[in-house]
């Protein structure tokens, strides 16, 4: 009894160590993110893109080169080389940095965020969309997308 009393907690331990190195040999599982890059005036802004048709199909467009024209002082908007499938939503609460689709042929950067009862489609997040109004100065802007 001694013997057994010594020898379960060894081959609890054992389990313990197995189970972890099992574990730790099985990759992580990453979230299938697409992401992709933007440029405007040299700087670069990373998107992440959704997981939806129209944002696979945007990105089977890049690289694409956009002038984007101003409205309402918190978008720009450019019309896309041919139409996308859509899926359109009502936000609610649009913000700085979304890249949306509006109907199926209009891409719409925003760089404020307000309340809005349209419906877009969304295509995409800018990661760090702090100094993106500042690059909106201009009634045009001339945006470059890329894929990595």
């Amino acid at each position: 009894m001694k013997y057994l009393s010594t020898l379960i907690p060894i081959l609890l331990l054992d389990f313990t160590v197995t189970v972890n190195a099992d574990t730790a040999m099985i990759p992580h599982i990453k979230e299938n993110v697409m992401t992709m890059t933007m440029n405007i005036n040299e700087q670069q802004f990373e998107v992440r893109l959704h997981d939806n048709p129209a944002a696979k199909a945007f990105v089977n467009t890049l690289p694409l080169q956009l002038e984007m024209d101003e409205l309402n002082g918190n978008e720009k908007f450019a019309d896309l080389p041919h139409t996308f499938p859509s899926s359109p939503v009502r936000p609610g609460t649009i913000q700085n940095g979304d890249l949306m689709l509006y109907g199926t042929q209009t891409l719409v950067l925003f760089y404020s965020s307000f309340e809005s009862s349209y419906r877009y489609t969304p295509i995409g997040k800018v990661i760090n969309p702090e100094n993106l109004p500042a690059q909106m100065d201009k009634n045009k802007i001339l945006v470059r997308f890329n894929d990595h």
